[in-house]
């Protein structure tokens, strides 16, 4: 089958961790022997970012990281009519401009044959809800929500015709542990600053522990301000910028242990949504320690997988034991792995994804998949 995904942007991950989730979908539905394009527009403020920060090579080493992948940018006068004509998937990011959703939409009730369907990977349904209320999903087949409690605020408001849980996960063909990298540095986080959705808890979970134990840690990301970059130098933590993501394995391998700070909406709102980092940590064999944070859905096994520190104070306990006692170290990384590997890798979504289009797919999709079924 042919899959079209509209996305903010496939190349850049500046800011944008459905990029990561996303390269994994499609070189695992590749894999499969399907067709995988992804449509991102010009202009896109991660992408702009990016080149800004890092100029036009960081797009020519994407190419070579993930030369498989294809992704073309469209403008204002784009003809998304013709994009989707032979598609028999599309599946259509929450961050495309409610006017390409709209249309797409309107393509799809004037005959389109393709599956269409709208996937949420924010938190916009709670802290921006006219927004997402005000898109037009009526001739949508389906939405996919990254999480059960974001399912559920899209059927409590009538959003969409029918709604599934889709977790975010590990592409292990790029997350897994790397056995013969020196470890350079005891306390790794990788994450954004952001909106001040979690300023509060990265000084208490990360900042504060790191000073407070000598740790030697290194922080990467974007979007620090100025009184962050300064107390992550009071704190004499490494502040290392902007990485790309099929460079953060080696980082987490280069480093003893590294922490989840989940942002506050998925803490206070939506509970059971970790953020992708969480999938990638323990699929590359580096412990992980949450501040606190309800698996409301039991994807892991709190206390096994990863430890939870309730509290700052907590944090600096779980990063001395974590750090000082290599049998705990090594539990975590094999129990985490365990999980990831049973239950939350790309390929793991790619056949929920083929099992979702089998109950709200088009005729078209419901054949193929029923003819690739009795082919097997």
């Amino acid at each position: 089958m042919k899959f079209v995904f509209y996305t903010h942007s496939l190349v850049s991950d500046w800011n944008h961790g459905n990029a990561h989730f996303l390269r994994g979908v499609m070189r695992d539905l590749i894999r499969r022997g399907h067709d995988a394009l992804a449509l991102e527009p010009e202009g896109a403020w991660s992408r702009i970012n990016l080149l800004k920060d890092q100029g036009l090579r960081v797009v020519e080493r994407f190419q070579e990281t993930f030369p498989q992948l294809v992704s073309r940018t469209y403008g204002g006068a784009f003809d998304h009519e013709q994009a989707v004509a032979d598609a028999d998937v599309v599946v259509v990011h929450e961050w495309t401009e409610p006017a390409v959703i709209e249309r797409l939409g309107r393509a799809r009730r004037n005959g389109g044959a393709f599956t269409l369907l709208f996937h949420d990977t924010h938190h916009r349904a709670v802290s921006s809800a006219d927004d997402i209320g005000g898109l037009e999903l009526t001739n949508y087949d389906g939405v996919l929500a990254f999480g059960e409690t974001l399912r559920q605020r899209y059927l409590e408001a009538g959003w969409g015709k029918s709604v599934f849980t889709w977790h975010e996960a590990a592409d292990d063909a790029l997350f897994h542990p790397i056995a013969d990298e020196q470890k350079t540095g005891d306390l790794i986080w990788v994450g954004n600053w952001g909106d001040d959705e979690r300023s509060r808890e990265i000084v208490e979970f990360l900042v504060e522990p790191s000073r407070k134990l000598g740790l030697k840690t290194s922080v990467r990301g974007v979007r620090y301000p100025e009184h962050a970059l300064e107390a992550l130098r009071r704190a004499k933590i490494s502040y290392g910028g902007w990485i790309a993501n099929a460079d953060v394995p080696n980082a987490f391998a280069q480093h003893r242990v590294t922490v989840h700070v989940p942002r506050r909406p998925y803490v206070e709102a939506l509970p059971g949504i970790p953020t992708i980092r969480v999938f990638e940590a323990l699929a590359c064999g580096i412990p992980l320690i949450s501040a606190p944070w309800d698996d409301a859905e039991g994807l892991f096994r709190p206390g096994v997988d990863y430890l939870v520190a309730q509290t700052g104070g907590d944090m600096v306990r779980c990063l001395r034991d974590v750090l000082a006692d290599d049998g705990l170290s090594r539990t975590l990384v094999s129990s985490g792995l365990e999980t990831i590997l049973a239950r939350h890798t790309c390929r793991h979504r790619v056949k929920e994804l083929l099992s979702i289009l089998s109950l709200c797919g088009t005729r078209r999709v419901t054949e193929k998949l029923a003819a690739k079924e009795a082919a097997e």
